[in-house]
């Protein structure tokens, strides 16, 4: 088995932006030489998230507010009591997760015909990483 790790880095303009990443993913994907196996891509942040799903008029937008509406910015979360801000985008990293595998099949992300990779930001404007490691024969 062989693996291959790349890293992709961010540093949004917003403090919450959601980030098509199918590209980067699928070009790492290439650079394995990895034919069968399969992709991780993490966010290694508790603040963001990645998720697989539509990339069509709206969807992102109707995530967000669905986000918004379950953990909104501003209330008094526990959380700030440290002194932060951004209770709310730890809770909206646990609800979209903070991680996706995809299946990787004759070379290529084997994706169904309108799903594409996700970077959730949500503490954004500041630098933050996601792991890319492809992991097959």
């Amino acid at each position: 088995m062989k693996f291959h790790t790349e890293y992709l880095y961010f540093n949004t303009e917003r403090r919450r932006q959601y980030i098509c990443i199918t590209g980067q993913v699928e070009a790492a994907v290439r650079t394995s030489g990895i034919r069968e196996g399969m992709a991780l891509v993490s966010a290694m942040h508790i603040t963001a998230g990645v998720f697989v799903n539509d990339l069509e008029d709206g969807i992102i937008q109707d995530i967000d507010a669905l986000l918004e509406k379950l953990a909104p910015f501003g209330p008094a979360y526990l959380h700030h009591r440290t002194g932060e801000d951004n209770g709310d985008a730890h809770l909206k990293s646990l609800l979209v997760h903070h991680q996706v595998v995809v299946p990787v099949t004759a070379g290529r992300l084997d994706l169904g015909p309108w799903q594409q990779i996700f970077y959730a930001e949500f503490d954004g404007r500041r630098r933050k990483r996601v792991i890319i490691k492809v992991m097959g024969e």
